[in-house]
């Protein structure tokens, strides 16, 4: 009886919490069809005032809305919200670095149940392969049951520390990239090998830490890596790169040796590339690359908590606990 009033008195809380953050956030609707206050997504991104201090809150209807939307550093404190990942769709069809699909430069954002995709390198797409970004993420922010979609560099985890719970990325070559502090815990990660050349091999991530003292890195914690053909766990886009698999689930898509050290050969020693507790028939490690980093369990369980990325509660200022 006890247990039964304590989760009765947290769901009282709960409700309480969201009815006073619903009064106290700005909310407006982006539909497609017109029948919200936007019919683009930018539109109302460009409707939250510069140097915001308040949360503003924009729902999306569902709808593949074909634009390119940026929330710029000046406008912090925003929740964007779709109505899930298949159902709002943010797709755009350009290449290179410089043209994200979805750019979010901003402190304090909050994006929920929203795909990004960059359809150049798609299905049916006779583009020769080439960067194509879905996202670009800057600042401190954090993503719930978001998917990001691309072949090459989809994902640019670029600065700023972030938490993807429950997301979907795919790809085949670099699609997780960037110097980003960033923790991404129960995420499917699906290699999209089938849109490489024959025998070629893909690489899933490419962290950025081009310093020692840096505190950037990559951590993956409870996720699920699947996919078609073989690909690298990793190789290192500068030469202090991090990078580590905590309790994930490798299929077969994981090259026996695990990882590349692309320009860094010769430098390998400064590379902090771990796999610690995996399993499934990608994760034996007998094959290994021998400069795998056996981190102590110290080392990893400090970078697998939430102080990684929250030392100082950045994510606890968030006034919805989406995750």
């Amino acid at each position: 009886m006890e247990l039964v009033h304590c989760l009765c008195t947290l769901c009282i809380v709960f409700l309480l919490c969201l009815e006073q953050i619903s009064e106290a956030c700005k909310t407006v609707t982006v539909d497609k069809s017109g029948r919200g206050h936007y019919s683009t997504i930018q539109s109302a991104v460009n409707s939250v005032p510069s140097h915001n201090r308040n949360w503003h809150c924009i729902n999306v209807s569902p709808g593949t809305y074909r634009e390119k939307v940026v929330i710029p550093h000046d406008k912090p404190f925003i929740i964007l919200k779709g109505s899930g990942q298949k159902k709002t769709m943010v797709v755009w069809n350009e290449p290179y670095l410089q043209a994200p699909t979805f750019s979010s430069l901003a402190d304090n954002i909050i994006v929920n149940s929203i795909s990004f995709v960059n359809s150049y390198n798609g299905p049916n797409s006779k583009n020769a392969r080439a960067p194509a970004v879905a996202a670009l993420i800057n600042g401190d922010k954090s993503f719930f049951r978001c998917g990001f979609s691309s072949v090459q560099d989809t994902l640019w985890d670029a600065t700023g520390r972030h938490y993807f719970k429950r997301c979907h990325i795919e790809g085949a070559v670099d699609f997780i990239f960037g110097n980003g502090q960033s923790i991404y815990e129960d995420c499917s990660i699906r290699y999209l090998g089938d849109t490489l050349p024959r025998g070629l091999a893909g690489f899933i991530t490419a962290q950025g830490r081009n310093n020692p003292q840096v505190s950037s890195g990559f951590v993956f914690k409870n996720c699920r890596i699947y996919g078609k053909g073989t690909t690298f766990l990793g190789r290192p886009w500068r030469d202090f790169s991090r990078v580590l698999f905590y309790n994930c689930r490798f299929s077969n898509v994981v090259n026996p040796r695990g990882w590349n050290a692309w320009n860094s050969v010769g430098e390998e020693k400064y590379l902090t590339f771990a796999e610690y507790n995996n399993y499934g028939p990608g994760a034996n490690k007998s094959k290994r690359v021998k400069w795998l980093k056996n981190l102590k369990a110290p080392t990893v369980a400090m970078l697998t908590s939430m102080s990684f990325i929250d030392s100082d509660g950045w994510l606890q200022s968030f006034p919805v606990k989406y995750f």
